[in-house]
């Protein structure tokens, strides 16, 4: 079997890296791209460490361009926003745009002709659980996330008659370096004086705790591989146990009944 050869951004941490491993095991010719490639020379024979700055679209361009052919693409970079939308600062509002949603687009579009091409091609969007569920102080995070989903499903249509497959993982929260490498916060939201000190002193370590002690993100790399494998794969898949726990009640609830199921499990009054 010709060897497939696989884009990943984000790959230089956490589920990215470990889903470029798993993937370069199994006989994938893995892209590992990533702002800080070094973090991955010498990491498996398999695995061509790139530069890509997802937010620059000169970096975007010349990436894919010095990529001779993409089978696969991974939209997995991100990071997280812990902020009041009260307190948000301008900036901080649309970079976490820019990265969860537009860096994403950015690569997608450069990637789509080539697979257009060749008429295959999976596209996999690593989104999050929280991409259908709303929780206080991650309002611009969620939103990213609601907004991949969007582009899901909207592009498994444009792409359909191409024969290039679109995907979305919905993880949970998973034992990666994401709670201290990929979360940024506003500290005005801790301040003393601020309205949501509460919010921010009590939720945020929960949600830090949860994802220090969450599931092995090998979980999200067997998930890709079966996508990649499964032709008949559903549109999502959800992966580790708070997606499994949260995304079913989700559909079955109404919205009232599963807002308090979420305040009293989170206590939030």
């Amino acid at each position: 079997m010709q060897r497939q050869h696989v884009l990943i951004t984000g790959a230089s941490s956490g589920m990215g890296r470990v889903s470029a491993l798993f993937l370069a095991d199994k006989g994938f010719h893995i892209y590992a791209a990533s702002r800080t490639p070094e973090r991955l020379e010498g990491l498996h024979p398999h695995i061509v460490p790139l530069r890509l700055d997802i937010t620059d679209p000169d970096s975007v361009a010349a990436t894919i361009d010095a990529i001779p052919q993409i089978e696969i693409l991974i939209n997995n970079a991100g990071y997280g926003l812990v902020s009041s939308v009260e307190e948000l600062e301008e900036a901080q509002m649309y970079a976490q745009f820019e990265v969860n949603l537009f860096g994403l687009l950015r690569v997608s579009r450069a990637v789509i002709p080539g697979m257009r091409a060749q008429k295959r091609g999976v596209i996999i969007n690593i989104s999050s659980f929280l991409g259908k569920i709303g929780l206080p102080l991650l309002t611009l995070y969620n939103a990213s996330k609601y907004a991949v989903e969007g582009v899901t499903d909207s592009l498994r249509y444009e792409l359909h008659d191409f024969n290039i497959r679109v995907h979305s993982i919905l993880p949970g929260f998973f034992d990666t370096n994401f709670a201290r490498d990929n979360l940024v916060v506003n500290e005005k939201s801790f301040y003393e004086n601020s309205p949501y000190r509460k919010f921010a002193e009590e939720l945020a370590p929960r949600i830090v705790h949860q994802i220090n002690h969450g599931n092995d993100p090998l979980w999200v790399a067997e998930t890709i591989y079966k996508i990649i494998e499964d032709p008949h794969s559903p549109a999502r898949i959800t992966a580790g146990e708070k997606a499994r726990k949260f995304i079913p009640m989700r559909r079955e609830l109404s919205d009232e009944d599963f807002e308090r199921r979420v305040r009293e499990y989170y206590n939030l009054g």
